[in-house]
């Protein structure tokens, strides 16, 4: 045992000691987050620099397949296009949407807040909820869309929206930005609820007049952390977009114009069964997530300065 001049255990000792609790209660998630996350994750690695189908052995081919992604594949080229524009699009907006509305919403009494909140949670509570929109846009004249203009004679014949790629693309990211408001929606109440009211009252004798000047300077710094945690959310959604343009669109989609990194990467995999080339598109596809996220985290982190 480690004793001090005095006799006494040691500081670290001690909190090791106090601690022990804390570390067998964690040890099952660290566990199943090392065997289902971690693991994964270093296999996609190192399976990038090979070439292997599940079959045979895996063959190192250094960095062919990431060569071959960039330069030698239209069809990615065209997938990762098409991610960064939903991204770009559905990700700040969505982050946006579900700030505003929580903002708004964090005004009403706590029953009518909490009804409304879960009316807007409702698409992320319903996994397959953009069902609905399938037989919205569906292309016959029994779609509520197409019906709908058939009986207001705006058109004549029915409109092949899912089929047609000047329609597709903004189909896919009104439905995306409708089904925003998941965990990044919840947080923002959720921080929103925990801001000091008495932070207001200081403002007010600092010179703080209207609704905006307390949002600049007192709500947005104080549940910095929270958006934080919010952008993030929305940043894995957004770069994770697969099942909805699958579900409306198929895969592949006309023109290829819907199809995600996600979706092709599943092709390449469960399909091909290009294990090697599907973790380099998977490689990629975090990378690209990292630097996002730390772009963003940086721009939150000035907003508390």
């Amino acid at each position: 045992m480690i004793r001090s001049k005095g006799g006494a255990r040691s500081g670290i000792e001690v909190s090791f000691r106090e601690r022990i609790p804390y570390y067998v209660m964690l040890a099952p998630f660290l566990l199943f987050f090392v065997l289902f996350i971690v693991i994964p994750m270093a296999a996609s690695v190192v399976l990038s620099f090979f070439e292997f189908d599940m079959v045979s052995l895996p063959v190192f081919t250094g960095f062919s397949n990431f060569f071959r992604m960039l330069f030698d594949d239209a069809i990615f080229v065209r997938t990762l296009k098409n991610t960064l524009i939903l991204a770009v699009i559905t990700g700040p907006a969505g982050f946006l949407l579900s700030f505003v509305l929580a903002w708004f919403l964090n005004e009403f009494k706590p029953i009518v807040r909490t009804v409304l909140s879960f009316m807007f949670y409702c698409p992320a509570l319903i996994g397959n909820a953009y069902y609905i929109w399938q037989v919205a846009f569906s292309s016959d004249s029994y779609g509520y869309i197409n019906s709908w203009l058939l009986s207001i004679g705006l058109i004549t014949e029915p409109v092949q929206w899912l089929k047609d790629a000047d329609y597709v693309m903004p189909i896919i990211i009104a439905v995306q930005l409708w089904m925003s408001m998941g965990v990044s929606f919840l947080a923002n109440i959720s921080g929103l609820q925990n801001v000091d009211s008495e932070m207001y009252e200081a403002g007010a004798i600092d010179g703080i007049r209207n609704r905006w000047q307390e949002l600049w300077y007192i709500t947005l710094p104080s549940m910095q952390h929270m958006l934080l945690f919010s952008a993030v959310m929305q940043i894995a959604s957004s770069f994770s977009i697969s099942q909805l343009p699958i579900t409306l669109a198929g895969y592949p989609s006309v023109g290829n114009r819907v199809d995600t990194i996600v979706s092709y990467l599943a092709d390449a995999g469960t399909v091909r069964y290009e294990m090697g080339y599907a973790s380099a598109i998977s490689v990629l596809l975090f990378l690209i997530m990292i630097v996002v996220r730390i772009v963003v985290g940086k721009l939150i982190n000035k907003i508390g300065k």
